[in-house]
């Protein structure tokens, strides 16, 4: 009797040891695939951050990125290109938050998610996110200079050379704006997801209009999800070149843009032209690695003063 006993408890604890090794199996196996994906992207991260500071460290100094370029390409720094950058993509915020913002807060305070205009405007905003980049700088020349640009010179200036209906710096910003305009809806619904309910219940509550708590309470409460829409249209926008390659970027400018008509330099731009146009290819690799170096650096400082502000909104909210 004693020897049955032994054998069952012996088997229920075979099996119990079982059980257990194949849950700890099945767990291991999904996250070995993962850490295996996460530190393949990191080698390949590696391997190209590697290679381009080791082909543009050389040449990046004081006078490369304060200095204009030469006629050639070969020679000179890319300050103008830099300057446009920076223009470009202050003018892309400008133009893409706010629509952004308001687009968010009216699908998600206004409407009802049952409703046929709501299912529209979100297979639009789909739609939108999954067009190629150049259909969106085919659309900026032909919506954006041609038809507003000209109409704005048949209107004004039909005495005059064209002025708005030409390739500039707003036609290029609008588009890049467009392009990135799904990022900021979506990562503004989900910060509008994440506010308690109990908040704007007590708003109303108190006797606030739904202005008056969309401006208080939700918005405030939003802000940093907001902020990491910017910051996601942010690291986009600087990147793109096809959008801005038909509305504004220019090869060579010996001047800095100061009017929103005018065109301009840009690094993304810079990059491909001498990739691909330059007639001696290794003259101008130094000169294109140390662009790439400082459209990477450029980028990240960017996207470290939206993160740096965005941070500094969440401890001020916490307190």
């Amino acid at each position: 009797m004693k020897a049955h006993e032994s054998t069952i408890s012996y088997g229920h604890d075979l099996l119990a040891t079982n059980l257990e090794f194949k849950e700890k199996t099945r767990g291991l196996i999904p996250r070995g695939l993962t850490l295996a994906a996460v530190i393949l992207i990191v080698l390949m991260l590696g391997v190209i951050m590697f290679n381009v500071i080791i082909g543009g460290i050389g040449i990046i100094s004081w006078e490369f990125v304060s200095h204009p370029p030469e006629q050639g390409m070969e020679e000179g720094g890319v300050f103008p290109a830099i300057f446009g950058t920076v223009a470009l993509v202050i003018l892309m915020v400008i133009a893409v938050v706010p629509i952004g913002v308001l687009t968010a807060i009216y699908l998600h305070e206004y409407t009802s998610p049952t409703s046929k205009i709501t299912r529209l405007i979100r297979v639009a905003i789909a739609n939108l996110a999954g067009v190629p980049s150049i259909v969106f700088g085919l659309f900026g020349l032909g919506f954006f200079i041609a038809f507003i640009g000209g109409g704005l010179d048949w209107l004004f200036y039909s005495s005059e050379g064209p002025v708005w209906g030409q390739p500039a710096i707003i036609w290029a910003a609008l588009t890049l704006a467009l392009l990135t305009l799904p990022v900021v809806i979506v990562s503004t619904e989900e910060a509008l997801r994440t506010i308690p309910r109990e908040l704007i219940e007590a708003s109303y509550a108190l006797g606030g209009t739904k202005l008056q708590t969309i401006i208080r309470i939700i918005i405030p409460q939003a802000l940093p999800g907001i902020l990491t829409g910017s910051i996601l249209a942010v690291s986009r926008g600087a990147g793109e070149v096809a959008p801005i390659m038909f509305t504004g970027a220019a090869y060579y400018l010996p001047y800095l843009p100061s009017k929103l008509n005018d065109q301009f330099m840009e690094l993304g731009y810079h990059i491909y032209v001498m990739a691909t146009q330059s007639p001696n290819i290794e003259a101008t690799k130094p000169i294109l690695y140390g662009t790439v170096l400082v459209l990477l650096v450029l980028t990240f400082l960017l996207n470290f003063v939206a993160i740096y502000i965005r941070s500094s909104m969440r401890k001020k909210r916490a307190a």
